[in-house]
């Protein structure tokens, strides 16, 4: 149900002043779910939901999977040491991560030749740093959701 929020999240239709603070939701509450379960998220669950992403957004088919798969792999790599980090730490390693999720995406924008003028300009940075000023709401709310449907 949380993916199904983080898409409806995503495709959500805002202001235009607003849309350049949109947090990558999808992005996010994977990363949450591979930090809380790695066991049961991580790399197929990526790639699925990348898939789906990339279905509601109208893009190229797989360019948000690849940059989820490569983020989720390497937030399982790290999840040990980020479970031991307080919150505001936490938010720095996420916002990292989701740097690194932006320049994949845009990388992949660069070898498709879909880049546009507004991907180069600082605004396409802005979600990285709104998704890490969120984390450590997004993680209070996923804990207690997972906690008070005994999510194992």
């Amino acid at each position: 149900i949380t993916f199904v929020a983080a898409l409806v999240l995503t495709v959500l239709p805002l202001p235009a002043w607003l849309g350049a603070y949109r947090p990558e939701w999808v992005a996010l509450v994977l990363l949450y779910w591979v930090v809380a379960l790695p066991h049961r998220v991580g790399v197929a669950a990526a790639w699925a939901l990348g898939l789906c992403l990339d279905a509601l957004k109208g893009a190229l088919l797989g360019q948000h999977a690849l940059a989820l798969t490569v983020t989720v792999f390497l937030m399982a790599y790290l999840h040990l040491r980020l479970r031991m980090y307080p919150l505001w730490q936490q938010s720095v390693m996420v916002g990292l991560i989701l740097l690194v999720y932006q320049a994949l995406l845009l990388w992949i924008y660069d070898m498709t030749s879909t880049l546009s003028a507004a991907a180069v300009a600082w605004e396409y940075w802005l979600p990285c740093l709104v998704g890490a000023a969120l984390w450590p709401w997004l993680f209070m709310v996923l804990r207690g959701v997972r906690r008070n449907y005994h999510v194992r």
